[in-house]
């Protein structure tokens, strides 16, 4: 029911799963692996595959820590890979031209971090207009106690709690395990 008009059709956004941002993550060899499921049920549905690659002062562009991880595989030009260096995946990129050209309305998000990039990109989403729903056991973030935040599964928790519950006028959010996701409308 997203807002944006003439956007009948959904993607899988796969976020900032890259060497480097998820060698330490919570959980991280089981939410690669939903990750790649998801991927490859998007592929056997035809849906689009957008893949986003975050970098800064920390994560240096072309590094290894920079790279996707192995365990996941982008199909050359077919799947766009939208570059980024904000936490919103909308700001100062072309994301919006690449989903618009394939008259996305519904978004299937995944990916690192949960407690910054993840919560970005889902409001960003949404407050353009977008149907998001956020995959609950295929998104995750390292442990940033020692500066005071929860830990990461609390994080996570929290963050499929409030998106679960997250409302604006002519758009859904949703959250949903991998093994419930569809990708029709």
């Amino acid at each position: 029911m997203t807002t944006l008009p003439d956007r009948p059709n959904t993607a899988l956004m796969v976020l900032d799963v890259q060497q480097g941002v998820v060698a330490e993550a919570h959980q991280r060899d089981a939410v690669v692996a939903n990750i790649a499921a998801l991927v490859d049920r998007a592929r056997e549905a035809g849906v689009p595959v957008v893949w986003v690659q975050h970098s800064d002062d920390r994560l240096e562009k072309g590094s290894e820590a920079w790279e996707y991880v192995p365990e996941l595989g982008r199909r050359g030009e077919q799947e766009p890979v939208v570059h980024k260096s904000f936490s919103d995946a909308f700001d100062d990129t072309d994301l919006e031209q690449v989903l618009a050209a394939a008259a996305v309305g519904r978004l299937v998000v995944a990916g690192a971090q949960t407690d910054e990039c993840i919560r970005s990109t889902i409001h960003g989403a949404f407050v353009r207009g977008y149907d998001v729903t956020l995959v609950s056991d295929a998104h995750t973030t390292e442990d940033l106690t020692e500066w005071g935040a929860p830990p990461p599964d609390q994080v996570i928790a929290f963050t499929n709690l409030y998106w679960k519950y997250h409302q604006g006028p002519g758009r859904t959010a949703a959250v949903e395990e991998t093994r419930d996701v569809t990708f029709s409308g």
